[in-house]
């Protein structure tokens, strides 16, 4: 009786396995977690209901604890994800859709420390970065790990673009960043701008990565609104208050919509979408980009007043 149910057991685990999917694969065998976000035509996005637009732009969970969280958008093959080592260091895999043996095989990628004080290991080399400060890693690296702070919660948040020359890794420091003061109180759009991964800053191929930060008191951010269609770009929105929200604006000039976000949230912005928020406090979001071009102010700008 034992054996046949000893038996019984082998035969279902061996059906088991035949029917995982690669996806449900990877989920066993890796700490990365991965899912694929398709492009979507803009006369197709205005039939979005809200629950259809969060499914295809939002990305709502990105740090679970010992694991990397990876989105591959179809968008330029942007990469948007999330690491959160708690117990111990995370290796950076690859994983099926990439076709790659490393991670970095074709790619490159910017890291921006949203936690506390933690370290990165690139090919045996370590990277201290504090909080808000980035690292730059170049295409061919073949192993990047990131590791538990020893004090305070470890997040890292990451983009990463396909990537046709190796440069250099590099730290960027918020001192090394170029900054911009834009905006102002009265029209409640005061913010700070730190250009980390950018062409005056760090040699890349297509990636750019920055932070904005909003004054106290203002709460627009990317106003007056534009689009670029020779890049797409991802907003992570953070150092929000739990209980506070940032009301995301997408869209065609002409057609916009909403995505109401929370703290660590992010939000894939296709090259024909404005991107621009307001939220019900001050707030900071990383900004990631990745096309044919890296001129930061490449840009169709939409007056205030064009917006519908």
């Amino acid at each position: 009786m034992a054996l046949s149910y000893a038996l019984l057991l082998v035969y279902y685990f061996c059906i088991l396995a035949q029917t995982i999917t690669p996806f449900q694969q990877n989920l066993i065998n890796m700490s990365i977690f991965y899912s694929v976000r398709h492009a979507i035509h803009p006369a197709d996005s205005k039939s979005y209901d809200t629950a259809k637009l969060r499914e295809h732009y939002l990305i709502d969970t990105l740090f679970q604890k010992d694991t990397i969280q990876a989105v591959y958008t179809l968008y330029d093959r942007l990469i948007v994800g999330g690491v959160q080592p708690v117990e111990k260091s995370l290796k950076l895999e690859t994983f099926p859709t990439l076709r790659s043996e490393n991670f970095l095989d074709r790619r490159e990628l910017g890291v921006i420390n949203i936690g506390a004080e933690s370290t990165i290991t690139v090919d045996g080399e370590t990277y201290t970065l504090a909080p808000k400060e980035a690292l730059y890693v170049g295409q061919g690296a073949k192993e990047v790990v990131f590791h538990p702070a020893k004090s305070g919660k470890t997040l890292f948040y990451y983009n990463s673009a396909p990537a046709h020359k190796a440069y250099p890794t590099k730290k960027v420091s918020l001192e090394e960043a170029e900054t911009v003061e834009l905006g102002s109180l009265e029209n409640s759009n005061h913010r700070i701008i730190r250009k980390l991964i950018v062409n005056s800053v760090v040699e890349s191929c297509q990636l750019q990565m920055g932070l904005t930060q909003l004054k106290p008191g203002s709460v627009w951010n990317t106003m007056p609104a534009h689009t670029h269609d020779r890049r797409m770009e991802a907003y992570f929105y953070l150092d929000l208050p739990e209980d506070q929200t940032v009301c995301h604006f997408m869209g065609e000039p002409g057609e916009t919509r909403h995505i109401f976000m929370k703290n660590n949230q992010a939000v894939i912005s296709p090259p024909w979408s404005i991107h621009s928020g307001a939220g019900t406090s001050n707030y900071s979001f990383i900004w990631g980009m990745a096309g044919e071009n890296l001129d930061y102010n490449d840009m169709d700008k939409v007056s205030p007043t064009d917006l519908k």
